[in-house]
């Protein structure tokens, strides 16, 4: 008997983590199980199982910096503190073109590899507008790549400019974009996504625009939402429908689950859910999602000790350096108010809880390890 399996007296619990030490899928039900009755211990003893039998100690990060064109909005989320209705504009903001292709210029010379652009849905910032901006940021840095736009700007721009998803993403891709983000996803359940996010697009939208991304070549990345009017089972459903999904097209590079937090915005009433619970949805994620190969932590959003901790239960990947101040996570209350850490910085974080970290490209493409070329004081 492996000896993960002596952690419970649970048959159940037994018999589904001979399952996933023998690289069987686990069903819906066996995932429910495990979120309802394991143990976090045992939760993170297999999902530490899985993750270093994939990529041993290995802990990936890119260098990265995002531009947020805009945070005025013509959805209006409840979990949502960042955006601004057109109303409340004076409260939020418009950077130009100018602005933006300034922000790129001033990382001239820096190893960056990716831009990650995502903002509200702005009514005059449209298909035809972006493109032209992916264009112009090619222009000037032709290796940078550009992951860009959710699902809900893309359904938009797309409507908007009375495209197809096929039609508005081969524009896009034309123009040099070359992935997209996950955001958006939030819990697809109908009824709960109506609850808290009634007029963005569908969870059928969401998962046809990136199924429509993975048959032209972009890849994607996918999220969750958890931590706020949903239970377990609305969680499963959610990774179901990714894993189905990914089963068809291959196209997702990574699973980004993301904490709800209750700062400034219209379900404040509502807790906050444990350090626990995010090590557990964590452990769980990378049992059920046997078909995508990353499980990152965002860490802006969980702060870095929970995100060190996470890198026992499953986690792979603790996204980039962030070298910007990105708004989204911060306004609503995240661990990190000023999301911002040097690579060397970065690579202490990792290494200080035994594991190795690896620089990878937006497609996982190993740049350097760490480890075996250790940072220079000059790069510092």
């Amino acid at each position: 008997m492996h000896p993960i399996i002596e952690f419970t007296a649970d048959t159940e619990l037994r018999r589904i983590a001979d399952k996933v030490l023998n690289q069987q899928r686990i069903l819906p039900e066996e995932g429910l199980y495990l979120y309802e009755h394991a143990e976090l211990g045992f939760l993170g003893v297999l999902a530490n199982f899985i993750r270093e039998k994939r990529h041993g100690l290995q802990t990936f990060f890119n260098r990265n910096f995002h531009i947020e064109p805009t945070n005025i909005c013509v959805f209006d989320c409840k979990f949502c503190s960042y955006s601004r209705l057109l109303k409340q504009k004076e409260e939020g903001w418009e950077l130009s073109e100018e602005e933006i292709l300034e922000k790129v210029r001033s990382y001239d010379g820096v190893p960056i590899t990716e831009v990650h652009i995502v903002g509200g849905v702005h009514p005059k910032m449209g298909l035809q507008y972006f493109a032209s901006l992916i264009q112009k940021i090619k222009a000037i840095r032709p290796d940078l790549h550009v992951k860009a736009f959710t699902a809900v700007e893309l359904d938009y721009m797309c409507r908007k400019a009375k495209m197809s998803y096929a039609e508005g993403l081969k524009v896009l891709k034309d123009h040099g974009q070359d992935s997209l983000p996950g955001g958006g996803a939030e819990i697809f359940d109908e009824a709960l996504r109506a609850e808290i996010a009634g007029d963005k697009c569908t969870a059928a939208e969401w998962l046809e625009i990136h199924e429509t991304a993975h048959s032209l070549g972009m890849p994607s990345n996918a999220t969750m939402l958890y931590g706020h009017v949903e239970n377990y089972a609305h969680r499963i459903d959610h990774m179901e429908r990714l894993r189905q999904l990914q089963d068809r097209t291959g196209g997702f590079n990574t699973f980004i689950p993301l904490k709800f937090r209750n700062k400034g915005n219209q379900m404040s009433h509502i807790a906050e859910v444990s350090v626990v619970e995010d090590l557990r949805n964590y452990a769980v994620s990378r049992i059920y999602m046997d078909n995508f190969a990353h499980l990152k932590a965002y860490w802006p959003m969980i702060g870095r000790s929970t995100a060190q901790l996470s890198l026992s239960f499953g986690v792979d990947d603790i996204d980039g350096t962030i070298d910007d101040s990105t708004k989204i996570y911060s306004m609503a209350g995240s661990e990190e108010q000023s999301p911002s850490l040097s690579t060397p910085e970065l690579i202490e974080m990792i290494q200080a809880v035994g594991k190795v970290p690896i620089e990878r490209d937006t497609l996982y493409n190993v740049i350097r390890d760490y480890n075996k070329q250790p940072i220079a004081l000059e790069e510092a």
